[in-house]
């Protein structure tokens, strides 16, 4: 029998980066830090991500088909910890980070000088706790430098 606190131990040493994912349909916003993304194919370029079936994120994902992946850079943490809360559009942007309709109708954080915007191409919802959105990236940017946080990195402890 494997034993728990090993696996949960040997599963924290993947190695994930710190994200975060918004969405909207129909004047819904969500938004989410992440850490389960990865590339999944150069032709077409595809990314697959674990979202929580339960956020708005993924609600607003699964019926606009549309996402923005902000790539978050190892100085902005204090941003990042914004996104563990449920999402609050209001005058100031989407919990406080100002934002603009990307092309693909995702709500883009102008703080994040590196995203992709993505159009939902499949979900696989049928097993676990995370849905595996697959998403085809249609519009990249990298307007500055960046140095990716990974979640080894941060203060927060995800995965096992």
């Amino acid at each position: 029998m494997m034993d728990a606190t090993t696996r949960k131990k040997t599963l924290r040493l993947l190695s994930n980066g710190v994200y975060i994912i918004t969405s909207s349909h129909l004047g819904e916003y969500g938004a989410a830090t992440v850490t389960w993304v990865s590339q999944a194919s150069f032709k077409p370029p595809l990314i697959m991500a674990a979202i929580r079936r339960d956020s708005n994120v993924f609600r607003c994902m699964s019926r606009s088909r549309a996402a923005a992946i902000h790539i978050v850079d190892s100085s902005q943490e204090q941003i990042a910890q914004k996104f563990f809360t449920p999402t609050r559009v209001d005058g100031s942007g989407i919990n406080g980070e100002s934002f603009k309709m990307g092309s693909t109708s995702a709500p883009v954080l102008q703080s994040f000088p590196a995203r992709l915007e993505c159009q939902v191409r499949q979900i696989l919802d049928d097993e676990g706790d995370h849905a595996i959105v697959v998403m085809e990236v249609v519009e990249a940017r990298c307007e500055a430098p960046v140095h990716p946080l990974t979640i080894r990195e941060s203060p927060w402890e995800y995965g096992g």
